[in-house]
């Protein structure tokens, strides 16, 4: 204090910017003015909310999720006139202020300390928020995320729902690109996989298994016993320990949570900075994903090492990423896997088949033969029927195909459908017969032969007629794709004459 630099009390004082009356005060009473400063008691105004309080205090202790603006708002309804907008925050104020004195618990974060090699956490996360394009085209996917919640290694896999082989494939290649097991394995309720794994079954005979186990004849399970059987089975098979979070307590899978969002946001910016979101194919878009996470992984590689030298070795082999079906072709030499609808060839009518159900493809064998490679169906309640399947008996029977249930798959592409529409414009039913016909051509030759005539003949104006097609066809006729485009070099000259024109004028 200046007092105690050998200062007067006045000159301290008037350098103080005090009076020499004050300045005495606070030597006398030996405290600092802040020490001295009460807070204040009383109000400035009166307290608008005082009367209506008890009410509504019962109605916070019954429902303590109610908002103080629903609240408020339901007094201005109640009480009309006398509670005007500008008094919300003070409402507000006072709502907050009995939460943190009065109001429930509320719920307790505790930190939690990682070890090496101890916990692995993983989960899915959609991506259509990127925007990314295959071949100009929105590439809808998800992502099955594992993160080690020590080091914060993390590894993707790219999938289009949240089922059981997704899963499947997602840990196994987490696991063998980290070259270890951890010891516990940690997900969601996993409530998605399960929804996803009820089958449709076609004749109740079905049975699913994964591709590495016997079959069974075992009778059809929940789906909720049948899906916590599989996955004890994938778990045993690497030595895992299974672990769940609660239900509705993401924050529980806090590691992989978070590193969703981290993700996303490197992946934005790694797309801002290539310029463009388009891939030529999905094999070129894992590769930059696989770029991405090498950078992510690099600074972590001291903390992974120390998870290596405790991580179990993992098994001989892998599991098969497949689900077996054992299903019956029915009538319509269609069989019904996991909800969705696919054709197969009508030879197999009547007969049992085993569809092997992948990430992205479904597998049909028969007596040990793979005779059906099918991209599979994304959701549920979809069909892919294809006409190579079937054309044979629908030419015997043209009338049932108007009202075919499946009809929209039996056009390949838009240039079918536009045969298919003059034809019958012009024939009536006598061009549902003529289109099966050239539709009949395509199988037995090829699909892009009768695609190059149906463009020939549309583009020409000439008349579509399974003769026609079939003479194009057979005379092996080609003719330059839509997106090859032939312009004519320009003749100069003319721009001369244009010049001469004008000097004349």
């Amino acid at each position: 204090m200046l007092i105690q630099q050998n200062e007067t009390l006045s000159l301290a004082a008037a350098k103080a910017g005090l009076d020499v009356k004050t300045a005495r005060k606070y030597r006398r009473l030996r405290r600092l003015p802040s020490e001295l400063h009460k807070p204040r008691t009383w109000r400035t105004r009166k307290d608008a909310f005082v009367e209506v309080w008890g009410e509504l205090s019962e109605r916070l202790k019954a429902n303590p999720g109610l908002e103080a603006k629903t609240l408020f708002e339901a007094l201005q309804r109640k009480y009309p006139g006398r509670f005007a907008d500008g008094q919300l925050r003070a409402f507000q104020r006072r709502v907050r202020v009995w939460r943190a004195s009065e109001g429930p618990f509320k719920e307790v974060f505790f930190a939690q300390v990682h070890e090496p090699g101890r916990l692995g956490q993983s989960d899915f996360t959609h991506m259509s928020s990127m925007g990314v394009t295959i071949n100009g085209r929105p590439f809808d996917h998800l992502m099955y995320h594992f993160v080690l919640t020590y080091s914060n290694w993390e590894a993707v896999t790219i999938c289009f729902s949240e089922s059981f082989e997704s899963l499947r494939e997602g840990l196994q290649n987490a696991l063998w690109e980290l070259g270890g097991v951890p010891d516990q394995h940690q997900t969601d309720r996993l409530s998605s996989a399960v929804r996803n794994l009820r089958k449709v079954r076609a004749d109740g005979d079905s049975k699913s298994d994964s591709c590495d186990a016997s079959e069974s004849d075992s009778s059809r399970t929940d789906p909720q016993e049948e899906f916590t059987q599989r996955y004890q089975g994938l778990l045993d098979h690497y030595g895992l320990k299974g672990r769940k979070i609660q239900a509705g307590k993401a924050n529980e899978n806090g590691d992989v949570e978070q590193r969703h969002h981290r993700l996303k946001r490197a992946l934005e910016q790694a797309l801002l900075l290539r310029g463009h979101r388009n891939f030529a194919d999905r094999a070129d878009y894992e590769a930059f994903v696989r770029r991405l996470l090498i950078q992510l992984n690099a600074g972590r590689r001291q903390r992974l090492a120390q998870e290596i030298r405790v991580l179990r070795p993992l098994p001989e082999r892998r599991l098969e990423a497949c689900t077996r079906l054992r299903v019956r072709v029915d009538l319509g030499s269609l069989i019904h896997v996991d909800r969705n609808v696919y054709s197969v060839h009508s030879r197999l009518i009547g007969e049992k088949v085993e569809a092997r159900l992948h990430v992205d493809h479904l597998e049909v064998w028969y007596a040990q033969k793979l005779v059906e490679r099918l991209p599979r169906l994304r959701g549920r309640g979809k069909h892919r029927v294809h006409y190579r399947h079937i054309i044979d008996w629908l030419v015997r029977k043209p009338g049932a195909f108007e009202n075919y249930r499946y009809r929209e798959d039996l056009f390949p592409n838009s240039r079918f459908r536009m045969a298919y529409d003059t034809l019958t414009q012009s024939h009536g039913t006598g061009g549902v017969k003529a289109y099966l016909r050239i539709l009949h051509l395509a199988a037995r030759e090829t699909e892009s032969g009768v695609d190059d005539a149906l463009r020939w003949l549309l583009d020409t104006g000439r008349s579509i007629t399974p003769e026609a097609v079939e003479q194009f066809v057979r005379r092996g006729q080609r003719i330059d794709p839509p997106t090859e485009v032939t312009v004519e070099p320009a003749d100069v000259s003319s721009y001369d004459d244009l010049l001469e024109h004008r000097e004349v004028a």
